[in-house]
């Protein structure tokens, strides 16, 4: 069987107070990179591999760091979070950015041969 994983961007926070206390830029306001709602598919093949190629470039390096070893345990067929969610080949997470968080789901899709 092989998996996907698709990734969807649940909420952007912005945290003002954080950021003009402490970033050189005090007004640098959410995340630019990415938008509520906004999906992506991941595949892992012979054809492609969009784990290692961070998608391409369409992908935060700071919120991959964050989020590819559920990436990856979902493109291999593993349990994401087993135990923790109410659905183990699901995951919410957030990106490492303190001041203005991206949070994610990542789900793992098994696609039948």
């Amino acid at each position: 069987m092989e998996h996907k994983c698709k990734i969807t961007v649940l909420r952007k926070e912005c945290y003002g107070d954080l950021q003009e206390q402490y970033l050189a830029d005090p007004h640098s306001g959410p995340c630019p990179m990415f938008e509520v709602g906004q999906e992506f598919i991941l595949e892992r093949n012979d054809a492609r591999d969009d784990f290692w190629h961070m998608l391409e470039g369409k992908f935060c390096s700071e919120a991959w760091d964050a989020i590819s070893r559920y990436v990856y345990t979902a493109l291999q067929g593993g349990s994401i979070m087993r135990g923790w969610t109410n659905d183990e080949k699901m995951m919410i997470a957030c990106c490492n950015d303190g001041t203005r968080p991206v949070i994610f789901k990542i789900e793992r899709i098994d696609v039948e041969d």
